[in-house]
């Protein structure tokens, strides 16, 4: 949970590093938050009938600018801009891409987005 609520902190930030654990957590549980407002608002009835509601509607208009600000800070872990999450808008295939950026491994060295988010962990020895 602590992955969802620091890139909630970080709402507007989109300088910087996210490594993929911090980005694909966070990801998860905002999935996991959108189908169970989902189903709530089938219950209550404020389902407008095209997979959405009052309350999943609302949350994705909360959550926009924390996903967006995370996906930039995720490509730039890869050494690139935060211009390529536009290439989303391409149907189908530009989502594919993004994905695919979104899996590599971030870089293991500092780049001119900032130092590896894992250089903490790279650093310590091997246990055994």
């Amino acid at each position: 949970m602590d992955y969802y609520t620091s890139v909630i902190k970080r709402y507007v930030d989109f300088s910087g590093r996210a490594r993929r654990k911090e980005f694909w957590m966070y990801t998860l549980i905002n999935w996991i938050i959108s189908i169970v407002l989902s189903i709530v608002d089938k219950i209550i009835g404020t389902d407008f009938g095209n997979g959405g509601g009052l309350l999943a509607g609302l949350y994705a208009l909360a959550v926009f600018l924390p996903s967006l600000g995370v996906a930039v800070r995720r490509l730039h872990d890869t050494n690139r801009s935060g211009w390529w999450v536009l290439i989303g808008l391409i149907p189908v295939i530009g989502f594919i891409v993004l994905i695919l950026f979104w899996i590599k491994e971030g870089d293991p060295h500092p780049n001119e987005h900032g130092p590896d988010p894992k250089a903490g962990e790279r650093a310590l020895p091997a246990a055994g």
